[in-house]
């Protein structure tokens, strides 16, 4: 259950780093998605399966002389031929697998049908228990915004309700941690950047980033991990709830 004052602030929940001077008052909350909302990687493993399951039944030709693996390899070798690649992970999937088709002889026509096979399976998440019963409370306090590398749907995955903003970087053009893409959300909002907190899992892209961006950031730490030298967030919590605590704790001041 989520805590209520500041005396019910969870133990799990550290205070971070204060900005230099005062702390601007927080208006507006921004969320990263994947392992922020809910855990990612056991659905992209379970997505790349399914995606190859299908090759075996309807492109043999690349599951016989591809994996899993050489593909995911191909991937991380076709990043540096396109900058658009480094924002737009459904582009670049498409663009592997084209190659993957083309190599082997397999009709590239198939490949929009593997591609809905995969982002029909990479919108099957589950998000963690927190996370509806706290963006329900918190939508009604502050708005809310979404800024992602990804390309999870809201729509389809049954969040977007809560978010009055949502912009991701393969519709936006640019990717974290570039800080146009946090000032965006930011305007969307109609909320300054110094008065808006971005809640994020990763250190460099979401805490690091959102703070050279001049916003706020909470480090969502959900599997136990250390923030690397230099960087220090505003907080660091474990879950939605302890979000919670933290803003309920710095809204009275403390």
């Amino acid at each position: 259950m989520a805590p209520t004052n500041n005396s019910a602030i969870s133990p799990g929940f550290r205070p971070g780093k204060p900005l230099t001077g005062k702390k601007p008052a927080i208006k507006a909350l921004l969320f990263d998605l994947d392992d922020t909302l809910w855990p990612i990687v056991p659905v992209i493993a379970r997505a790349e399966q399914l995606l190859f399951d299908w090759l075996q039944q309807n492109a043999p030709a690349v599951s016989r002389r591809y994996t899993i693996e050489s593909l995911r390899q191909q991937r991380m070798d076709l990043v540096a031929s396109n900058p658009v690649f480094k924002f737009d992970l459904w582009k670049l999937r498409h663009a592997a697998l084209t190659i993957a088709f083309n190599s082997v002889g397999e009709d590239a026509g198939k490949v929009d049908a593997a591609m809905a096979v995969f982002s029909e399976a990479r919108h099957a998440v589950t998000p963690f228990v927190d996370v509806q019963p706290a963006l329900t409370r918190l939508s009604q306090r502050l708005p809310l915004g979404t800024v992602s590398n990804g390309f999870a749907d809201l729509g389809k995955i049954g969040l977007a309700r809560h978010f009055q903003a949502s912009i991701a970087a393969h519709s936006f053009g640019c990717a974290k941690p570039d800080p146009s893409i946090f000032h965006a959300a930011c305007a969307t909002l109609g909320v300054a950047p110094e008065h808006t907190v971005y809640v994020g899992d990763d250190p460099l892209l979401d805490v690091a980033g959102a703070q050279q961006a001049g916003l706020q950031a909470v480090w969502i730490n959900r599997f136990d991990r250390v923030l690397p030298a230099g960087i220090s967030a505003q907080a660091s919590c474990t879950s939605l709830h302890e979000l919670e605590a933290w803003l309920e704790q710095t809204a009275g001041g403390g």
